[in-house]
């Protein structure tokens, strides 16, 4: 790899002795890490990621698209290094209840806090371009958590929220000198002058979304670069403007990290990942504003009881069912004037759990419930297939199954649910969703 000048002249100045064992690093393979699902019970002979739970290094990168359990979202793909996050959420908001993940596709940060926050916590995760918006939408789908509204806004919309977060996490668009290894085209794309936008828009970034943090609240900035202007300056700038001060994450079992005066960083020649860098900051004390809250449903809402539907969700008196232009949706109840709120104040891609949408007098189940992990799976009759099975389900082809049973049907490969068929006798309609199916030849 060939690396602009200035890029290794500035990255040396941070790094002095160890810049050449750095630059070697980048010419090594990337490490592939997954981090498991409560889905399934991790089987893994594997080494464990030091700094998150349930994570592991693969010894070589596997076809993902050919393993039936990527689809059903019993695992997530991230870089391991930005796994840190865990470790800021667990020791400062493991007991959030309302947390905005700003940047937030394609969605490994946030299945990260969907799986780490409590049960009862609302995960707003956001993304200003529609189209990955869409695929945020999807990984959060298959990853299972309920309580989650998908958004398509830009930063500055967030401005009016005021005080509604307990924490946010700004993963900041940036330069992307920690990718390099990965990604080629981050280098062509380098420039100082580059590095100085991006410094810039994070400010402006950051400056639209901290009226929406509550005082006492958790900012955790993060960048995949290692430029003091993006990182440090950045931290330092947000406690002089904004009003913040760093608190400090307890790394005493994870040596191989750097610690900063702003932050922590992760370099590949240290450790098991790309680079990365993240700082956890809180908003000062102060008097949170109360605002007054659209919190009603619109008229005319219809409700559905939950004893009209085929299926059941665990603990279905905790839930509210909408039925929203046909399409019915669940809310933890305690949760609904928040997801109103919301839905009045965002372009919401999805909201809450899409249970099913009513056709006639039939409730055609939606791969997002089949997906969720609060189905209640004794409500829905299953069928196991084998692999070649699965494989042509994720493809959306038509399957012959030995089951008599005209019913819809949750298909389950290895125990973990793919999706729905309707089996009408002869055939069985494929339900899984046409823009997910596998287009690749396996």
């Amino acid at each position: 790899m060939n690396f602009p000048e200035e890029f290794l002249e500035r990255t040396s100045s941070i790094l002095n002795e160890e810049f050449q064992e750095f630059l070697s690093s980048l010419q090594t393979v990337s490490p592939t890490s997954i981090r498991m699902n409560t889905k399934k019970d991790p089987d893994m002979d594997a080494e464990k990621v030091g700094w998150c739970n349930n994570a592991y290094y693969l010894a070589e990168r596997p076809l993902f698209t050919a393993d039936p359990h990527f689809h059903a979202g019993a695992y997530y793909v991230q870089e391991a290094s930005s796994m840190f996050l865990q470790k800021a959420v667990l020791q400062f908001f493991p007991t959030a209840e309302t947390v905005l993940d700003l940047c937030a596709a394609p969605g490994g940060k946030s299945t990260l806090l969907a799986q780490t926050l409590g049960d009862n916590c609302l995960l707003v995760s956001n993304e200003i371009i529609r189209s990955r918006a869409y695929i945020l939408a999807e990984n959060l789908n298959k990853w299972g958590n309920p309580n989650v509204l998908v958004s398509n806004n830009d930063s500055a919309d967030f401005n009016s929220l005021t005080h509604f977060f307990d924490a946010i996490v700004v993963d900041a668009p940036c330069s992307g000198e920690g990718m390099f290894r990965k990604d080629e085209g981050a280098i062509a794309e380098w420039s100082v002058q580059n590095v100085m936008v991006c410094a810039a828009r994070q400010k402006d970034i950051l400056s639209n979304v901290w009226e929406a943090l509550k005082p006492g609240g958790i900012l955790v900035y993060s960048t995949c670069t290692y430029n003091r202007e993006e990182n440090e300056e950045n931290v330092s700038w947000i406690c002089d403007e904004l009003g913040a001060e760093v608190l400090r994450i307890d790394v005493q079992d994870n040596r191989e990290i750097v610690v900063t005066e702003g932050g922590y960083r992760f370099y590949p020649h240290r450790v098991k990942g790309e680079g990365f860098f993240l700082s956890v900051l809180k908003k000062n004390d102060g008097v949170v504003q109360k605002s007054s809250k659209k919190t009603e449903l619109k008229k005319g809402t219809k409700f559905v009881k939950a004893q009209e539907l085929p299926f059941s969700l665990k603990m279905p008196e905790n839930w509210t069912y909408i039925n929203d232009n046909n399409f019915v949706r669940a809310y933890k109840t305690e949760l609904l004037p928040s997801f109103i709120y919301l839905n009045s104040k965002l372009r919401c891609v999805d909201s809450g759990l899409l249970l099913a949408e009513i056709k006639g007098k039939d409730y055609v189940p939606s791969a997002q419930l089949a997906l969720s992990k609060v189905l209640d799976l004794e409500t829905v009759n299953l069928v196991e297939v084998d692999y070649n099975q699965a494989i042509a389900f994720l493809k959306r082809e038509s399957l012959q199954l030995d089951t008599d049973l005209r019913a819809y049907l949750l298909i389950c490969y290895r125990g973990v649910a793919l999706g729905w068929v309707k089996n009408i006798g002869n055939r069985c309609n494929n339900l899984y969703p046409q823009n997910w199916r596998i287009r690749m030849n396996l």
